[in-house]
């Protein structure tokens, strides 16, 4: 039988957090720092209104951009929350962030357009600009430089054949922030050399400290950005599927045309969920959203402590969920070691090689789960070092 699978896919890599994520479905015991879920369960309000429309039989296709009442109220929600102004005629609601990144490459990208991919980054940027025809370009951001793309770095990645750059903060997998001052210093070599940005905020609620600033809010930036949100991370509704995007008129036509060919419409039950997420938020201040981020700052810093005792290295995360300490002072990198301590100790992490070629020495925890759970993976890990000493 002839091959009917396409270079490209064949040249794809398997996602390394899922990898783990199925080990660890397969051991008994085994406690997960590996997956970025939230332990929350998606609040009562919003379950509530999913489960109403339900009974009211709504249960249709909704038009591809999304129901109107939604798109009302991402507007409002950005403009009150991140200061960005978003016509709701320009706003898409997609099945997850994951499509809304599908959907900006793939109406952009021509092949042999460059893109820049911070690294270490979220892994689906790499292997979604490559099924786009598009090249990856990593451009790495040190520990020393708090994990910030850094405008001497942009600067010097940049070719003839760059056409866009991807921005996630705050950062997957190492809680990096970028702060308005940071942003402004990279969006001046973006203007100067007319690149595309396309940002993923997802965790733009999820920051221990300062308030998020978005690169889209700034001077001459939201006619050259794609903006990208959801409600997976900060409103605990990651089975949900639910995103939505942003774009200036002309992506945003592209945009909406491959989502209307290859998904028509984000699933109607989700998106009557996410109407209840916001109205309820805007109401009273998102104070669940708040409640959740105190109960992770609380983890963050238990993580960071207890890092510190066992004896590794860890950069503090500003934002998202995740630590990513470094490992190379235990003699291994963030692959075995990740490997030796689910099969020693029955706790998974992800290696760090899976968010790009730079995190080799590091591994990622998720700290999006119970103290409880953090507590016993801690004093596993303490076990296991131990016995490399």
């Amino acid at each position: 039988m002839r091959d009917f699978v396409n270079r490209k896919t064949k040249l794809l890599q398997p996602s390394g957090i899922r990898k783990f994520f199925d080990i660890v479905r397969e051991t008994q015991g085994a406690i997960s720092l590996g997956v970025g879920e939230p332990d929350f369960v998606t609040p009562w309000k919003v379950r509530a209104a999913a489960i109403t429309s339900l009974q009211r039989g709504y249960t249709q296709y909704t038009g591809n951009r999304g129901l109107p009442a939604l798109l009302e109220l991402v507007s409002r929600y950005l403009e009150e929350r991140f200061s960005l102004q978003y016509d709701p005629k320009h706003i898409l609601i997609t099945v997850g962030g994951s499509e809304a990144i599908d959907l900006a490459l793939r109406a952009c990208i021509e092949p042999g357009d460059e893109v820049l991919i911070p690294d270490p980054a979220y892994v689906s940027y790499s292997p979604l600009v490559a099924l786009s025809d598009g090249t990856p370009v990593h451009v790495e951001c040190l520990e020393k430089d708090n994990f910030v793309l850094k405008p001497e770095q942009l600067e010097r990645a940049i070719t003839a054949k760059t056409k866009a750059v991807i921005l996630t903060y705050p950062n997957n997998p190492t809680g990096a922030i970028m702060t308005q001052e940071e942003l402004e210093q990279i969006a001046e070599v973006i203007v100067r050399h007319d690149l595309l940005v396309i940002t993923d905020e997802i965790y733009a609620e999820l920051t221990y400290g300062k308030k998020h600033a978005s690169i889209a809010a700034l001077p001459n930036m939201k006619e050259r950005t794609v903006y990208i949100g959801g409600f997976s991370k900060a409103f605990a509704m990651t089975g949900w599927r639910l995103g939505f995007a942003c774009a200036p008129a002309e992506i945003d036509e592209g945009m909406f045309k491959i989502h209307q060919y290859g998904m028509l419409c984000a699933p109607i039950t989700s998106q009557y969920a996410a109407i209840e997420a916001l109205k309820d938020g805007l109401s009273d201040g998102f104070s669940t959203v708040e409640e959740m981020r105190d109960s992770y700052d609380k983890r963050r810093k238990f993580v960071l402590h207890s890092l510190k005792d066992v004896g590794l290295h860890c950069f503090e995360p500003q934002g998202a969920f995740y630590a990513f300490p470094s490992v190379r002072s235990t003699g291994l990198n963030g692959e075995t070691f990740a490997n030796e301590l689910l099969r020693e100790q029955k706790v998974a992490i992800v290696p760090g090689s899976a968010f790009g070629q730079f995190g080799e020495y590091n591994a990622r925890i998720s700290y999006a789960t119970s103290m409880r759970s953090l507590s016993e993976a801690f004093d596993r890990m303490s076990a296991f070092l131990q016995k490399l000493r």
